[in-house]
């Protein structure tokens, strides 16, 4: 039993909260599509199923990716010394045959859900993995984490209709920009540490002050792409009720964390953000039942 506990620990399993209930959102949105194209929605069930598994595998993949490249990193940062790797916990080939094995569910799973999720599960695996590697090099690794995330709308969706659509790809477009502005600001806890080991942040490279204002900028464009999502999807005013949870845990976060006290940088990246990917897709899909079958 405490070996799962580690695991989970390890890839952080409480943090699918973010990502989780946008996958839900773009799954509704593809029974709605073939609903509304007149297409019988097959085997509902198992569908659901096998989008949870890849959910759970993907980001298990990423995250435990993540840990084990960063291991070294982690085990000289007083912050992260005690994750599973560093700690000596978890050996760092365990995690690597969980990463291995997680990542070969994922492409299993995939390949019984359609032939385009399964040609593009390659592609997918490269982008939440490739993150780890931005931090080494560029500023924007935030924007790379946010694309990862943003597979799961788009990627719920495809699940179901096998087609591309706007409105699942606008909440995506979403999703990059919310995750990559609360990363931000989550990655202030580190600035110090990246500049001695000349790792890349929008923090380390641009300084504080700066960094919290491209925060503010990144979750503006968020709550843009939620609001055009609204307008393009046909949606109506429950929806409304989410968008303004959405946005309010948005400014809520910048309320709270201030250049010159970081002691709430968990309540907004954890506490915000999980209300708001919470209770946003609960009204979200709320709307999107209420107009379908009433």
């Amino acid at each position: 039993m405490n070996g799962i506990k580690n695991y989970l620990s390890l890839v952080k399993f409480s943090h699918t909260i973010f990502a989780l209930p946008f996958a839900f959102i773009g799954f509704v949105l593809g029974a709605q599509y073939l609903n509304n194209h007149q297409i019988v929605f097959e085997h509902i069930e198992l569908k659901l199923f096998l989008v949870l598994v890849c959910m759970v595998t993907a980001r298990s993949t990423a995250m435990a990716f993540n840990r084990y490249l960063d291991r070294n990193f982690d085990k000289l940062n007083p912050r992260t010394a005690i994750r599973e790797i560093p700690a000596g916990i978890i050996k760092a080939e365990k995690a690597l045959l969980f990463i291995i094995m997680n990542a070969v569910l994922f492409v299993t799973a995939t390949f019984f859900i359609n032939s385009i999720c399964f040609y593009l599960s390659p592609i997918a695996l490269f982008v939440i993995m490739f993150y780890s590697y931005t931090k080494r090099f560029t500023f924007l690794c935030h924007l790379v984490l946010g694309v990862g995330l943003s597979l799961a709308p788009i990627g719920a969706f495809l699940a179901v209709t096998g087609v591309f659509n706007i409105v699942p790809l606008l909440f995506s477009f979403a999703v990059v920009f919310w995750v990559s502005g609360f990363d931000v600001i989550y990655a202030l806890q580190d600035i110090e540490f990246d500049k001695s080991q000349s790792l890349y942040s929008i923090p380390s490279y641009w300084g504080l002050h700066k960094a919290l204002n491209i925060a503010r900028v990144l979750h503006l464009i968020s709550a843009g792409f939620v609001i055009a999502a609204y307008f393009l999807g046909g949606f109506h005013y429950v929806y409304l009720g989410g968008l303004f949870v959405f946005v309010g845990m948005l400014i809520f976060q910048h309320s709270i964390v201030k250049p010159n006290d970081l002691s709430k940088v968990n309540i907004a990246f954890m506490t915000a953000n999980g209300i708001a990917s919470i209770v946003f897709s609960i009204f979200v899909i709320s709307d999107i039942l209420l107009s379908t079958f009433l």
